[in-house]
């Protein structure tokens, strides 16, 4: 598979999973249309990624329409109804477990979206039939996929945490160990599940006969979510937040994501007017922006139904000059703020008529809350175990409210004439990918397989330590290392080349002149491909 496509006139496609490459090239070939071509590529890498995501997970769109309107569909689950302070304070708990059927609180949302995407496609010329759509899912879940390098190397790690989460055993061990890479694993009740929604709809997953086994498997095991928080579940389209900076707009999913943070990190860096690409000013330069917008994300991004007041005024000029003033370009402000984990997909798509389109999809950690409910054979996330105990927090949990969301696809219209739908998994590190892929590829002029290809860095808490730091892959120049360092970064070089900790980018770019250009991440296991 291809990490980098460019010069295809109908349309392309950038995914973490070469599978999922295919399938989403094959549906473009068939006539489809980019939103089309990502529904069916979020149904097969559930099948073949699951580490990563899965249909129990929540995800969100940004679709760029061929007349210039940009819309975000947002699929944020809402908290059960049963998934009280005083249920978690019964049980002993003082903080959300993050494994197992507690940490299952959330309506999965992602189907939702996939309904609203699927109006959006008929709207635009979209005409092959659902069947067809998640056909390559449903192969996949039903003859059998291979474990990839990282669905091996992520069972292994966290065996411990999540061999006792219902269903993980049957689904994702053999023999009660982690498979080898290349091993085939199937997901034969998560393929009767797609194919009967193929069937009777995707609103069967909220209120038809998936719906009621999904909500009799979480009744079974515990997790506090009902058949009537299912029923009423609904996804929503949303205006996506936008700022201007020197390159064009850019757009990003509002809240409950962590979109504002990615364009104050870019609004910030195009202030701080740096020169050159891949300079100390440039790293340096970014990190401390990253700290300024996730300062400001930690105070205010939450459940839009408790957000105070319009967000827009932190991507406001007067706001944003002041913010920039404050950063110092030779020396790191201290950085002790939380970070979180997170473990995605992004993938995007766009076609010959200007359609242009950035999703993420996500189950939160690695394999989620690690529940697989064996009717339906839905691996539901834990995303939930964002919330807070705290009633004063903001994002306290209760009833019916959405968490805080890593998640934040990106897409960006440039002065130039480029449409641009970019993204990364990594949680806490996908504003800071975005910050790294548009300012080498756009800001620098570099091409997009060396901007997906370069050294990156991670500002934030390594897993299971409370050191913070910031964590570059090996291949930075050593003078570099020692500038960031003398201006009192308290730096970690890892021991690698490209580490997956960093994330998995992507972009799709559509040209001024009509062609389609994709790339996708040398740390993943998938690629770009065309048609």
């Amino acid at each position: 598979m291809n990490l980098h496509t460019a010069g295809h006139r109908r349309g392309v496609v950038a995914a973490p999973h070469a599978a999922a490459v295919e399938d989403g090239c094959a549906i473009l070939a068939e006539g489809g249309n980019a939103i089309e071509a990502l529904i069916a590529m979020a149904a097969s890498i559930a099948a073949v990624y699951p580490h990563m995501n899965h249909i129990g997970g929540d995800g969100f769109w940004l679709i760029r329409e061929p007349r210039g309107r940009v819309r975000a569909l947002m699929g944020a689950g809402r908290a059960g109804s049963r998934a009280t302070i005083r249920f978690y304070r019964d049980a002993g708990l003082h903080e959300i477990p993050t494994r197992g059927p507690r940490a299952a609180l959330t309506v999965p949302g992602a189907v939702a979206g996939w309904m609203m995407a699927l109006e959006a496609a008929s709207q635009h010329g979209g005409k092959l039939p659902l069947d067809l759509l998640l056909a390559p899912a449903i192969k996949h879940a039903q003859g059998g996929y291979k474990v990839t390098r990282s669905q091996a190397q992520l069972t292994r790690d966290k065996l411990i945490e999540l061999q006792k989460a219902p269903g993980f055993a049957d689904t994702f061990l053999v023999d009660g160990k982690a498979p080898d890479e290349g091993v085939m694993l199937k997901q034969p009740a998560f393929a009767a599940t797609l194919d009967h929604l193929a069937h009777a709809g995707l609103g069967d997953f909220y209120r038809g006969d998936v719906g009621r086994e999904i909500a009799a498997d979480l009744e079974r095991i515990g997790a506090p979510v009902t058949r009537d928080d299912l029923v009423k579940y609904q996804a929503w389209v949303a205006d996506p937040l936008s700022v201007n900076v020197s390159a064009g707009t850019l757009y990003n999913a509002p809240p409950p994501t962590q979109g504002l943070a990615s364009l104050i990190i870019l609004a910030l860096y195009d202030r701080l007017r740096v020169a050159d690409g891949e300079s100390f000013a440039h790293i340096h330069g970014l990190i401390e922006a990253t700290k300024r917008a996730f300062i400001v994300r930690d105070r205010v991004v939450t459940d839009p139904d408790h957000v105070d007041g319009p967000l827009s005024r932190f991507l406001e000029a007067a706001f944003l000059d002041g913010e920039a003033a404050k950063i110092d370009m030779k020396k790191a402000a201290p950085w002790p703020d939380p970070s979180a984990r997170g473990d995605t997909i992004w993938m995007g798509a766009a076609d010959k008529s200007g359609l242009v389109v950035s999703y993420i999809q996500s189950i939160y950690w690695e394999f989620g809350s690690g529940c697989v409910l064996p009717k339906t054979g839905v691996l539901m996330q834990n995303r939930g175990a964002s919330f807070s105990l705290n009633e004063k927090a903001l994002n306290a949990l209760a009833p019916g409210r959405r968490p805080f969301h890593t998640l934040n696809p990106a897409l960006a219209v440039l002065k130039d004439g480029r449409v641009m739908a970019y993204g990364t998994m990594g949680g806490e590190g996908q504003p800071q990918t975005q910050s790294a892929l548009f300012t080498r590829h756009v800001t620098y002029k570099q091409p997009l397989e060396r901007a997906l290809d370069a050294p990156r860095w991670l500002l934030g808490r390594t897993w299971g330590s409370s050191h913070m730091n910031l964590r570059l892959e090996r291949r930075f120049d050593e003078n570099l290392i020692d500038r960031l360092m003398s201006a009192r970064h308290d730096v970690e070089v890892l021991d690698a080349d490209y580490s997956d900790t960093m994330g998995h980018a992507g972009a799709v770019v559509l040209h001024a002149n009509g062609t389609l250009e994709g790339g996708h991440d040398p740390r993943a296991d998938g690629g770009a491909a065309g048609v």
